[in-house]
This record gives C-alpha cells, structure tokens and sequence, in this order.
C-alpha cells in the first residue's frame, strides 16, 4: 500500500492550477496587452521567493468512484514572498478564470490576503484585475460584502490592515465593485494608463441604472482617478506600475512595529548646491521650480512624488537625508501660487498621517500664501479640509524640520509647521498674517481709492511693506532656529537627521489619531 494515487491527484491539481484559465484565456489576456496574475508576482518579487498558499484551492470533480476527473482553481492566487529581501504579501485576482470575478474559492483567498499580512505583519501587495460579486446565489444565498450573522465582516481585515502594515495596491485591468473598493482602502495605489479602470459599476449597470451610456474608460479611466485622488499614481505600464509599488515599500517599514529602512547614502552629507542661491527670484511676482530645489537637497536628487495630479498646488512625496527615508511637503507656486485648495488640504492630511502611522519624519518646504480664495474654494468647503489639514500637523507625532523657502501666511501657514518643528528660514522668506498684496488692500483700501494714482500708491506700499518682511528680525529675535544661506540647507537638515534618529525608536507602534475635523 502506498500514497501513490493520492499524490498523482495532488500534481495534476497542481499543473492545472499553474495552467490558470488555459492557455487560450492566457493568449487573450496577452493580446489585451496584459500580463497573467502569476506574470505579475514573479516580476514583482525577488526570484524564486514566492511561497504560494492555497495552492490547491478550487472545484474539483469526481466520478462516482470518488476518482478525481477535473479540476478547476481557485480565481485568486495569494501567498508570501520578498522585494529586496523583505518579507511581503501577495495577491491578486486571476483574470483568465471567470474575468476576474471571484469564485467561491477565489473569494476565500481574496478575503485571507489580508489575514496573511496581518498574522505576519508585512507589507500587502494587492495585484487588481476584476469584478465584484455576482448574482448568481448558492447554497445559503448570494455571498455579502457586508457583516453577515455567522462570519466576520469581510471589510474588518482590509480596514485592520491599513493600521499595522504598508497597503500597496495596482490595478491592471478593469476593477470593479469589492476590489475597486480594495484599491482605494491602500495606502499607495497605482493605476496603468492604457489598460486599467476603477469602477463602482461597469457600463451595463450604469446604463441599466441611469440610463446613461459611457464606456469603461469614459467612467473610470486613469483621466477620471488620477486626478480626483483615488488613484495615487498613473503608471505608463505593468511594469513601471508593480516598480512603483517596490520603491513605494523601500521607504517604509515592514510594520508600524519597525523603523523606516535606513539605506547607506552616497551622497555627501555637506553638499551645497550654488544653484540654490539664486533659484528664487528676487521678483516676488515671479514663479521658481520647487521640486528643483527638493531635489537639490535630498539624497542624490531622488524624490518619489505621490498624487502629483491631485491638489497640484502642494508636492508630496517620499526621499532619504543621510540615508533616512523622509516625508516631504512642499507648495507649488506654478499653481494657484502655491495656495492650498479643499483637494491639496485632503491630499496634505493623508499624507502626514501616514508618515505618523509609519514613523516617518517629515521636511516640509514651504512656500504658502494660504488657503485658497474666492467662490469656488468656499463651495469645496476648502476651510473646513485646510483646517483639518492644519490639526494634523500641529497633532503630528514624527519630528518635522521646516524650511520656509519663500511665503509663509495666514492659517494655512500651520499645516507646515508641527508641535517640534525645526526651523530653519532662507533670505528670501516672507512671513506674516497676510501676504503683502491682500494686507495692503485691506489696511490701506481707503487711500488707495483716494490717490491721485490708485496703482502707484498701491505698488509702493506694497514694495514698502515687503521690505519690512526679512527673516532676519526673526532670527534676532529667535523666531526661528537659524537663518541659513540657501545652499546650507542639505548639511544642516542631514545634521538634523542625526539628532533624531535615537527619539524614532520611541514612536515604534499604532499611532491613535487626535482630533481631524
């Protein structure tokens, strides 16, 4: 007697598994220009280190003697594997079976990629590519998104996980339903340009619904969610989507239990950068490259910007100081002048929280005029988002150095600045209540309309004024740490990073959030 039956079963499961939906599915999945599920995961991690769980999952046919005839897997392939040689979680739907919509088994799997992150605390990749649920019902009815009586609602994982680990997800195809709504509960999420759309409802349900007739891309394509922030970055492939995920996850911990990686910089720690001397115009009227001088600053000139399209008047992103992953903010005066919208105070709030919730410190840039004004920003409810933005900063947890660049007014001004900001101001920064145009309006209205020539009385007042706005009184006065030449801010702010870097080790753990109205 012998396994030797049981075991043949278990190799064709196997081999049927690994053959997904057939090879005709998998040509036709290429000839939509996309690659398969288990393309995605070995191109993702680290060669031969994916660990796949569940791998015989799926509905298996018996003839009456109890032979296995046929097998058919699981639509959700979900396992452990390594980026760089850091433990990580996978999953992703199996488009060549079903297009993606989940079977039972698939479901399963999809539902236990969570739970596998969770257990293991590490990061969770999610690979997206597929619809919700279905109306056809089994045994018991039609399966629930939401809290049926005898299991746990299936959303507790998805939502237990953004506060534990790194949540990356890249959508690859049409995404509807469940895993849309998994797409937008990440951390990072990252959508191809060409081939993917996130969707609530496909076309036949929008049609059927609203009588209104739009296809897959007019309803949710990377024109619609790159811009309105469901979707953190556009990526022009598959591949340069799953290699945005793996330098997403380099800056980050493996847990809110560990520290941000520290990779060995080979960028001088007293770099000065000459162009930075002069970058900002002496003509206050007159834009400059703020993302120039980020990169001037940072290690080796490598920043790895987040929702660039999204609120595009505040930069967010991620880089290194002396080998240190950092958070970093700054405004964009090529838009609205750098003014902070409803969007750009959504965009601000999320991402200081999650430099909190992972322990990332954060060197915010500033060059703010304030909130944006006039009708439009008050229909988006921007003071109530910019207000909120500015209670996560001043409830922010990680040490936070601030260089103001140029203007710094009014109540936005706060989101830059934190509880134990370190602050640093170059000549030409410019700081106050209100910036010099609208507090000459205000303060002078009257003799200004009184002039004999309204715009020269204008001008010089406000030319008046803003020589009166040096930073050097407030570093006299001590208002700020220092007053710096500009081309001493890289050694200054990588002198920082080596102040800090003992208190990091006291924020490992959950962050509990304060007050965010």
């Amino acid at each position: 007697m012998s396994w030797d039956k049981e075991t043949k079963e278990l190799s064709y499961m196997r081999k049927k598994a690994l053959e997904m939906g057939g090879a005709d599915a998998i040509e036709t999945q290429h000839g939509k220009g996309r690659l398969t599920i288990r393309e995605r995961i070995d191109y993702l991690l680290d060669t031969g280190s994916f660990s796949e769980h569940g791998s015989l999952a799926g509905s298996a046919t018996r003839d009456p003697d109890g032979v296995l005839t046929d097998f058919s897997p699981a639509n959700y392939i979900t396992g452990l594997g390594k980026i760089e040689d850091r433990p990580v979680a996978v999953g992703g739907e199996d488009f060549t079976l079903k297009g993606g919509s989940p079977n039972a088994a698939g479901l399963r799997k999809s539902v236990y990629a969570e739970e596998l992150a969770l257990q293991y605390k590490v990061p969770l990749v999610r690979m997206l590519e597929g619809g919700g649920g279905s109306v056809a019902t089994g045994k018991g009815g039609p399966t629930l998104v939401g809290s049926p009586v005898f299991e746990k609602p299936r959303f507790q994982s998805i939502a237990k996980i953004m506060s534990v680990s790194p949540v990356a997800s890249a959508a690859l195809g049409p995404v509807a339903g469940f895993p849309a709504a998994r797409f937008a509960a990440s951390h990072f999420s990252v959508m191809t340009k060409e081939t993917a759309q996130i969707l609530i409802a496909g076309p036949a349900v929008v049609s059927r619904a609203l009588d209104t007739n739009l296809t897959k891309e007019e309803l949710g394509g990377a024109q619609i969610h790159g811009k309105n922030g469901v979707a953190t970055n556009v990526a022009k492939s598959e591949e340069d989507a799953l290699d945005q995920i793996r330098k997403f996850l380099s800056f980050l911990p493996s847990s809110v239990w560990h520290l941000p990686p520290i990779k060995l910089a080979q960028d001088s720690t007293d770099r000065c950068e000459d162009e930075l001397l002069s970058i900002v115009p002496k003509n206050r009227r007159q834009p400059f490259n703020m993302r120039k001088v980020i990169r001037h600053i940072v290690d080796d000139g490598d920043l790895f910007e987040m929702n660039k399209s999204y609120g595009p008047s505040l930069i967010t992103g991620f880089a290194r100081m002396n080998g240190l992953a950092v958070g970093v903010i700054g405004n964009d005066c090529k838009y609205y002048a750098g003014a902070m919208g409803a969007n750009a105070s959504i965009k601000v709030r999320k991402f200081i929280e999650l430099c909190d919730t992972f322990h990332l410190p954060i060197i915010n840039f500033v060059d703010e005029p304030g909130f944006m004004i006039g009708p439009d920003s008050e229909k988006d409810g921007t003071i109530r988002f910019g207000t909120s933005a500015v209670a996560a900063a001043v409830m922010s947890v990680v040490p936070w150095a601030t260089i103001v660049v140029k203007k710094a007014f009014g109540v936005a001004a706060a989101a830059h600045f934190s509880d134990n900001s370190y602050v640093l101001a170059w000549p030409s920064a410019e700081m106050g209540a209100l910036p010099v145009e609208g507090g000459v309006a205000v303060a002078f209205r009257r003799q200004i309309a009184e002039a004999d020539d309204p715009d020269a009385m204008r001008s010089a007042l406000e030319a008046e004024l803003a020589s009166k706005q040096s930073p050097l009184p407030r570093g006299e006065s001590f208002s700020v740490h220092d007053v710096i030449d500009p081309r001493e801010t890289r050694p200054h702010l990588c002198q920082w990073i080596d102040w800090i870097k003992p208190s990091l080790e006291d924020l490992k753990g959950p962050v509990s959030f304060g007050y965010r109205p």
